[in-house]
């Protein structure tokens, strides 16, 4: 025999908004003691209920959201950084002409020839493996040039 669809009361409904807050659906749902498959269900089936859940998301949401534009208006640089890459669609990238400035002096210098010595070493492969001929070696990293990697900006 079926069990009868689970109907929220006026307070549970009132909590659902009040928890969209800070609780997940799944929390939600252990929270009145039901499955997250069934709390989907009634939202489906009482318009009220995920009405509610979704509004007490928003409102959380919102008042988060005036809070970070609050502080990046004073300015708060990482509140700043923040909205911009979420909102502005700014993005970090990192490129190679970083290092082909020449801001690092020498290592400018020594980035600037290991890159055209490799960028000739994968032209001359390519080129052996289009006409079968044998391949050049690879140079080994213990070279007396500087390790392209250790040249390269930080990523952390």
């Amino acid at each position: 025999m079926p069990c009868a669809p689970m109907i929220f009361s006026a307070q549970q409904r009132a909590e659902v908004e009040t928890l969209a807050a800070v609780l997940t659906a799944q929390q939600m749902a252990d929270y009145f003691g039901i499955g997250r498959t069934t709390f989907f269900a009634l939202m489906d089936r009482d318009p009220d209920v995920a009405e509610r859940y979704k509004r007490g998301r928003a409102r959380a949401v919102g008042a988060v959201a005036q809070s970070l534009v609050a502080k990046a208006r004073a300015g708060n640089v990482t509140a700043m950084i923040f909205y911009l890459k979420t909102q502005g669609g700014w993005r970090e990238t990192s490129q190679i002409d970083h290092i082909l400035a020449g801001s690092a002096g020498d290592a400018g210098e020594d980035a600037r020839r290991i890159l055209a010595e490799r960028l000739d070493m994968i032209v001359a492969r390519q080129a052996a493996l289009a006409s079968d001929q044998k391949m050049p070696a690879i140079p080994s990293e213990t070279s007396d040039a500087p390790a392209l990697e250790a040249t390269w900006p930080n990523p952390a």
